[in-house]
Order: C-alpha cells, then sequence, then structure tokens
C-alpha cells in the first residue's frame, strides 16, 4: 500500500489526488496504519505515566519499611529507594517499548553488551561501588560522626557509593575512596555517647606520691563534666627516667572530650605549683670522678 500510495502521490494527473487520498485513509484505517500508531503512542505515554507514578510509590514504601527497621542508615535507605525507583521506571520502559511495538530483544541484547564493557572499563570505580554497598549495609559510620579512615581524621560530610567526603578540623574537605576505607582499619570517634580520656602526669622522685594522688583525684572528680559513674581511675602507673608517672581516665560525654582533657591539663599545672609538687622534665646526672696524677 506504502508503494501505492508513493505512486500515486508522485503522479502528475491531477484526477490521482482522489486515488492517494483514497489510499491515505485506507493506511490509516489499517491494523499497521495511522490510527494503529497513535493508540499506540498514547498507551506509550500512558504506561510511562502509570509505571512513573508506581516507582515512586515504591520507593517511599521502601523507604518506610527501612526507617522501621532498626540499625539502618539514613545513606542505605535513600540508595535502596532511589534503586527501587529507578529499577520499577526501567521496567516501565521496556513494556511501554513493547506496548509500541518495539523488538526490545536486541535492545536488550545490546544493553547487556554495554554494560559488559562499561564492567570491564570501570573495574575500580566498581570496587569502590562494592566497598559503598559493604559500608552502608555494615554501617561503621554514618553522616556527622567523626572518624578515622585510611589515615585521616574528620567528620563524616558526605557519601556516595564511590567516596566519602570527610571534613577535618581545618575546615578542608578529602575525598577518600571506598575502596580505600573499606580495605583498612575503620576507628569511629564519636561512635559512642561516652569517652575516657586518658592522660599521664609526671611528679618528682622527692615528692609525696599521696599528694599528687590526692591532688589529681580532687581535679578529676570535682570536674562538672566528669562521669561519677564509672569513676575516675588515678593510679601510679610507672616509674619513669626522670618522674613518677600517674595515669589519670575519667569518663565523660564524647562531645566534652577535649574540654575535659584541656581543663584537666591547665588544673593540673596550677594545683601542682599551688601544692609545691614539681612537674619534672628530662635530665641526666652527670658523675664526675677525680683521681690521682700518679694514677693518671
Amino acid at each position: 500500500r506504502f508503494a501505492q500510495y508513493i505512486a500515486a502521490s508522485t503522479t502528475p494527473e491531477l484526477a490521482d489526488v482522489g486515488g492517494m487520498f483514497d489510499f491515505a485513509v485506507e493506511w490509516a484505517k489499517s491494523p499497521e496504519g495511522g490510527v494503529q500508531l497513535a493508540i499506540n503512542f498514547g498507551l506509550f505515554l500512558l504506561t510511562l505515566l502509570l509505571f512513573r507514578v508506581v516507582s515512586g510509590v515504591a520507593a517511599r514504601v521502601v523507604h518506610q519499611a527501612l526507617r522501621r527497621m532498626k540499625g539502618t542508615s539514613d545513606l542505605l535507605r535513600d540508595f535502596l529507594s532511589n534503586v527501587t525507583r529507578r529499577v520499577v521506571f526501567f521496567l516501565g520502559l521496556v513494556v511501554a517499548l513493547s506496548v509500541l511495538g518495539v523488538n526490545i530483544t536486541p535492545f536488550l541484547a545490546a544493553l547487556g553488551a554495554a554494560g559488559f564493557v562499561i564492567g570491564f572499563a570501570l573495574q575500580g570505580t566498581l570496587s569502590n561501588f562494592a566497598s559503598g554497598m559493604m559500608i552502608l549495609i555494615y554501617r561503621p559510620y554514618d553522616l556527622g560522626e567523626v572518624v578515622t579512615v585510611a589515615g585521616t581524621t574528620g567528620t563524616v560530610a558526605a557519601m556516595t557509593l564511590v567516596s566519602t567526603t570527610l571534613k577535618l578540623p581545618d575546615n578542608t574537605r578529602v575525598v577518600i575512596p571506598n575502596n580505600s576505607i573499606w580495605g583498612d582499619v575503620i576507628t569511629n570517634v564519636t561512635g559512642q555517647t561516652t569517652r575516657r580520656v586518658d592522660m599521664i602526669f609526671g611528679c618528682g622522685y622527692g615528692d609525696d606520691l599521696q599528694t599528687a594522688q590526692r591532688v589529681l583525684e580532687d581535679i578529676v572528680t570535682q570536674h562538672p563534666k566528669v562521669h561519677a559513674e564509672p569513676a575516675p581511675l588515678v593510679k601510679v602507673h610507672a616509674l619513669a627516667d626522670s618522674s613518677v608517672n600517674f595515669i589519670v581516665r575519667p569518663w565523660t560525654d564524647t562531645g566534652d572530650y577535649w574540654e575535659v582533657y584541656w581543663d584537666v591539663t591547665r588544673l593540673v599545672k596550677e594545683r601542682f605549683d599551688a601544692e609545691g609538687l614539681s612537674i619534672p622534665y628530662p635530665q641526666q646526672d652527670v658523675h664526675v670522678h677525680q683521681v690521682a696524677s700518679g694514677e693518671a
């Protein structure tokens, strides 16, 4: 019919105009004609719109279900909900193409071949992707926590499946590949609500140990941000080269760690000076032996 329509439309005689119109009407009414194409295209758009709505609903259902599960992070919830939305919409696209009459078998074959080539070219990225998945599932840290990863300490500012962004104390940002993080030791500094502050203070060998211990105990027990339970620990720890060392280990809220550390350090210096206790520094004793000139 299409060939006849072309022949009629290119014939110079005016009498063929009616034939061209008849062929156009017949083509439009045929099973493969314009009306059917219009219907298929409408169904294509309707299918896409329907699956777009369904993908949004599915993503919200997954997000709400994960929120009710204990131990899931915001990162994992957002990732799985976004994956659900995209997978459902992709299925809708495949269904819509089939409704339009497109043979999707070559499309799927080409997509599989392209996926293989892309996966081979992006091996390092896929390794980071897999590490990001493990981090999301096991959740060794979350947004806003202070961690030490890949030899760098900072606050987790952002995370994707490929990398983690840390904000350092000097307000610089460091982007670390997830593969470097998951393959190394991960230390979550603020993962617990309380922390123990470990400090060592020394006094001179000639000082009274009871006085030094009483002063240290008074400082940590009277500090307003030191917890009563667990009780602070103050013990003689070592007989060092130049001093007798005490370990001082109070407990505090994680957010108050450095404030307690700095306050106690300053108070120890002030109280030791007031109590007449010395804070020794490394020193050496030099012994001089005199010998008679004849012996020399």
